[in-house]
């Protein structure tokens, strides 16, 4: 007999991972399955931000601006150890937007959602200010505001841990390869990597496939009901361009925004594109003209341009939008959009279109409510006063917790101290197991990474190969030396 759940869901990305773990709290039997690794796709190749969306503004998206913001709020409860703070320097380029503009924007920033944890918006002598340094000597004024940063593809593993600590059932690697529909629920059959099959059966089904929505909606035969649009979005990173933990915003001439962030200790992120994608979007890349583009956009207000010959690594995310019709990329909403396809008699289905990582959380409580009601119970919201995995700091700010555990474990180094407690928070105890030294931990492989935080990764959350751990558990890729990779892929088989 065939495994029954109330709910399937298809897509291990972040809106897949959140629903997962909202439903399944609501007391849905839920199972959560994905064909390649967990935030395998869009969901970690993002900005990194927890963001309301300033440039949202211009076109008026007034509630998608005001839910982010609130959820801004939220994470940074729930999830401490992978979203904080982060202060954004606006330079102000009269040519593209009168100051007035700028000011009223930034007002509306900070007053259409409850601020609590986030310093407001001010202007900025750049000319005398030490965030000018980087800029060039004409820029002279600028404002600041505040957002926050998240470890993207931690956000969708710690959704989907909390999910299957409260009895989800997770099938990584395995494809949804069709279903029949019933009056009593989906038959549905899985496919795993290595071509076992296995069949479930489903009382409702949740297409949160992201990029491939409108395949697994073929693979239901489902009814189509709306479409998405596939943008690009490309980021390159490139040795640090200056010293600060502030990030910039610079308004580029085509009137879209590139960020610059400080990344990974050492580097800056600079993104993101907006540009059609057509293709397989797993194969989606960072081509040379994207790259141009991110190195003059920084090149007109930095004072030295970036030369591509300098990229460290570039990554490419490819936004499934929902199809609003707008001409331009950069115009298409990020709102998401929910359709519940439920015929008389027959099984409901769930599909997702757009969102963006900021609002996952909302997105979830609603799809499980809409297919809730579909079933006939929709149970009680619980996700925003959650923490997610590691999130528990007791009252605690970050850096309040992470003195307290350098306290606990003197003998981390510092930059691995800081890396874990900025990956597991306050699972840091369970995954250091007691040990009270480096030859606790087993093999080292550089940058601070061992063998017993890789027994950690492969127990709890699923990574099954080298790039599992190297480029979205972590970006250790970035930091472990290459004879370290090629000990930590003969150890993971590839």
């Amino acid at each position: 007999m065939p495994d029954r759940f109330d709910i399937l869901v298809i897509g291990g990305g972040v809106n897949g991972a959140g629903i997962a773990r909202d439903a399944q709290g609501r007391g849905f039997s839920t199972c959560l399955v994905e064909r390649g690794d967990l935030a395998g796709a869009t969901s970690s190749n993002s900005s990194k931000l927890i963001h309301g969306g300033l440039r949202y503004l211009e076109q008026y998206e007034f509630r998608l601006v005001r839910e982010a913001l609130a959820e801004r709020e939220v994470l940074l409860r729930i999830a401490p150890h992978i979203v904080w703070p982060m202060r954004f320097v606006l330079p102000h380029r009269p040519e593209m937007r009168p100051r007035w503009v700028i000011r009223a924007g930034l007002f509306l920033y900070d007053h259409l959602a409850r601020r609590v944890s986030l310093p407001g918006a001010e202007g900025v002598p750049l000319s005398r200010h030490a965030w000018g340094a980087p800029l060039k000597a004409e820029i002279t004024d600028g404002f600041a505001y505040s957002d926050c940063w998240v470890e993207d593809s931690r956000l969708v593993v710690l959704n989907v841990r909390d999910a299957a600590a409260r009895g989800a059932e997770v099938l990584v690697r395995t494809a949804f390869a069709g279903a029949e529909r019933g009056p009593d629920g989906w038959t549905c059959r899985l496919v795993a990597e290595d071509g076992t099959e296995r069949q479930v059966q489903a009382r409702a089904l949740v297409n949160a496939a992201g990029p491939w929505v409108m395949e697994a909606q073929d693979a239901a035969r489902a009814r189509a009901q709306d479409r998405v649009r596939l943008i690009r979005g490309s980021h390159i990173v490139l040795p640090a361009l200056y010293e600060g933990e502030q990030a910039y915003i610079l308004q580029n001439d085509d009137r879209r925004v590139v960020f610059v962030i400080p990344y990974e200790g050492r580097f800056s992120l600079v993104g993101t594109t907006d540009v059609p994608h057509e293709g397989d979007p797993r194969a989606a890349h960072c081509t040379p003209e994207e790259a141009a583009y991110l190195c003059d956009a920084v090149g007109r207000q930095f004072r030295r341009r970036p030369d591509p010959a300098e990229i460290v690594w570039t990554y490419s995310g490819v936004r499934p939008l929902h199809d609003d019709g707008a001409d331009n990329p950069s115009a298409v909403t990020r709102d998401y959009v929910l359709k519940t396809d439920a015929p008389a008699g027959q099984a409901p289905v769930l599909t997702v279109y757009g969102g963006k990582i900021t609002t996952y959380r909302r997105l979830a409580e609603d799809a499980v409510a809409q297919i809730g009601a579909a079933l006939g119970r929709e149970g009680t919201a619980w996700t925003d006063g959650a923490p997610l995995p590691g999130g528990e700091f007791g009252g605690r700010t970050l850096p309040e917790f992470e003195a307290e555990m350098a306290r606990r474990h003197p003998w981390l180094e510092p930059a691995t101290l800081r890396r874990l407690v900025r990956a597991y928070g306050s699972d840091l105890d369970a995954l250091l197991g007691g040990a009270s030294g480096p030859n606790a931990m087993g093999e080292a492989y550089g940058a601070g990474f061992t063998e017993r935080e890789l027994d950690w990764l492969v127990a709890k959350e699923w990574a099954r190969t080298a790039d599992d751990v190297l480029w979205r558990r972590s970006r250790l890729g970035l930091h472990m030396p290459q004879e370290g990779q090629e000990r930590l892929r003969r150890r993971m088989g590839g």
